[in-house]
């Protein structure tokens, strides 16, 4: 198995599979959008606001968080450049499909949103896009969260099991971390969102054995120096 460790060995597994992995991840993003925003305009029955908690209303609008929360889609993409094989690249497809089927099976059976909070968006036109894009509907499990989880939880694995620095495993969990906070930071989810994703990630990578995937991604030789 190649090598993954050392700046050739990364830049090696990046370009393997390199067209399969862009146009696969873009297609994946694709379909997941194309239901994501018919469930947003076209809700199956009535809206139901998802309640704000005390830390919502103690936590400020932060408009410096928007590149934070846009970086997910950067995120969510590190995994299949880790990935050497197709057949490792479509078993991660199917896995990571369950979080996101999930989610959108709740907005369906139970279309949901946050309460717009008291801001005059067009001061911060950043944000004013993302709102006019993607509004304050399909809030609760949030799936940014839950796909930043399902992404972490496999990097977590990936980076251990190749023995990359704790410097950089710690930055995996930072930047997981920052995305779930800044989906509160510019009020696009509540606390009880950013919960509900963060148990659909984690218990959707239980149930697919993800943590398996990632050390031993075609089932024979497990990953290593």
């Amino acid at each position: 198995m190649t090598n993954i460790n050392g700046t050739a060995g990364i830049i090696e597994t990046a370009l393997t599979r390199f067209w399969f992995k862009m146009f696969g991840t873009m297609g994946f993003t694709l379909l997941f959008f194309v239901a994501y925003v018919y469930l947003l305009h076209h809700p199956a029955g009535a809206v139901h606001i998802v309640p704000a908690s005390a830390l919502d209303r103690w936590l400020p609008f932060q408009p410096w968080a928007l590149p934070v929360y846009l970086s997910l889609w950067v995120y969510v993409s590190l995994p299949p450049v880790l990935m050497l094989s197709h057949r490792e690249i479509i078993r991660y497809g199917y896995k990571v499909a369950l979080p996101c089927v999930s989610g959108l099976l709740v907005f369906y059976f139970w279309p949901n949103a946050i309460a717009p909070p008291d801001i005059d968006w067009q001061q911060y036109p950043g944000v004013a896009f993302l709102k006019n894009v993607d509004t304050a509907g399909n809030a609760f499990p949030s799936l940014h969260v839950a796909t930043a989880v399902f992404s972490g939880a496999w990097l977590h694995w990936r980076l251990k099991v190749l023995q990359w620095s704790r410097a950089l495993q710690g930055l995996n969990l930072l930047w997981c971390v920052a995305i779930a906070y800044s989906t509160l930071a510019v009020k696009q989810h509540v606390a009880l969102d950013v919960l509900a994703g963060t148990l659909l990630g984690l218990g959707s990578a239980w149930l697919v054995r993800l943590r398996a995937h990632a050390i031993q991604p075609d089932g024979d030789e497990p990953l290593g120096r």
